[in-house]
């Protein structure tokens, strides 16, 4: 049986119909006008998001019981903002600390130090009951489509559950929502039923971004959110992001090591090595006027579209440095082709590229 069957927006349209109209409150089908003045105000106060010297380091034991012996330092001193309406790219390569920034900042895991706030808010500092509150406005969707589902669970009860946990809805109604959700994330309504295993990957994924937006968030964290699919499914999902962004004045931090992906997805972006920020400016800004090495190099693997474009490829010495024993002064010093002696032993400093509000930093004693 199909619990969508027959279902009929309250307003006499069919769900798939239903289109938010501009600048108004129903954006998000569940938005309340209190939500859409509380958006317009803090739309000027200042980011949504605020993450100020960020750090999370695991430790490591030599057996069950011994006592910590060393600390993997993950993510060490990391500063960044995400504006209302804004998508923010984080990249890297694999191991880097970008997922550990994105669920420390959710605090899917607790932090060693620094500060986050989030609507003005101070994350760290909320007690149990105040951040089950602020969560129902920061939802995450995850790498991998086919673990991130409870297989025993059917697609309703996936999508529905955080209505069901923050008490939103039951019965009908919260039927009627989880159909809404499914219709907009472009799955049928007879995939109500159905199990996680009877879905393709770019359909899962489908389903783990329906069920982000239930509980109408304002930042979305997508950890590698399109990596796991193929590259056609990879665009459907990402002009899927686009639109829901545009319609329910999501932020987004946007999660990957694809530099194509976040190209064409993100209006700022930061390059993180070793568990540090090397570099933060506009999308456009980045890719034509990189300053740190490692972006440069970075962008130089990246293939081109067009393969009679010739451009330079810079090959990096030796392996990235383990996290366990991350060396000392700029982390990347081992491995940059313009390292000087101070490189070595002194942190670079954050240097302003251009003017203030254009946006470009960079931590490099180059500048």
């Amino acid at each position: 049986m199909n619990p969508c069957a027959g279902y009929i927006n309250p307003g006499g349209r069919s769900v798939v119909d239903v289109k938010p109209s501009d600048g108004q409150p129903g954006g998000h089908p569940f938005a309340s006008s209190f939500d859409y003045a509380q958006d317009r105000l803090r739309a000027g106060s200042g980011p949504l998001l605020q993450v100020t010297n960020l750090k999370k380091y695991f430790p490591v034991r030599s057996g069950l019981f011994s006592n910590v012996s060393a600390w993997v330092k993950a993510v060490d001193d990391v500063t960044f903002d995400i504006r209302p309406g804004e998508t923010f790219g984080l990249v890297g390569e694999s191991g880097c600390g970008k997922t550990t920034v994105g669920r420390t900042v959710l605090r899917l895991q607790e932090p060693t130090g620094g500060d986050v706030s989030f609507e003005g808010q101070d994350l760290f500092a909320m007690d149990a009951k105040t951040l089950r509150a602020t969560r129902r406005r920061m939802q995450i969707v995850f790498q991998d489509p086919y673990s991130s589902l409870n297989p025993r669970m059917t697609v309703g009860s996936i999508v529905g559950e955080p209505l069901k946990v923050h008490h939103l809805a039951k019965g009908r109604d919260l039927t009627d929502r989880v159909c809404q959700l499914l219709n907009r994330v472009g799955l049928r309504q007879d995939h109500y039923p159905r199990y996680p295993h009877e879905f393709s990957g770019g359909q899962r994924q489908r389903i783990g971004i329906a069920r982000a937006l239930a509980l109408n968030p304002k930042l979305i964290v997508c950890d590698e959110a399109v990596s796991a699919l193929d590259v056609s499914i990879q665009a459907q999902i990402i002009n899927l992001l686009k639109d829901l962004q545009a319609e329910y004045r999501l932020s987004y931090l946007f999660i990957t090591h694809d530099l194509n992906v976040v190209q064409y997805l993100a209006d700022r972006i930061a390059v993180m090595y070793l568990g540090k920020l090397a570099e933060v400016a506009p999308a456009e800004t980045l890719f034509a006027n990189a300053k740190h090495p490692y972006t440069q190099a970075l962008l130089s693997a990246n293939p081109l579209p067009d393969p009679t474009v010739k451009h330079e490829r810079i090959l990096l010495p030796g392996d990235v440095p383990t996290p366990l024993n991350p060396p000392t002064g700029c982390r990347f010093h081992t491995r940059c082709p313009h390292v000087m002696e101070h490189c070595r032993t002194i942190d670079p400093p954050l240097i302003q590229i251009g003017k203030p509000e254009a946006g470009h930093k960079v931590w490099c004693h180059l500048y």
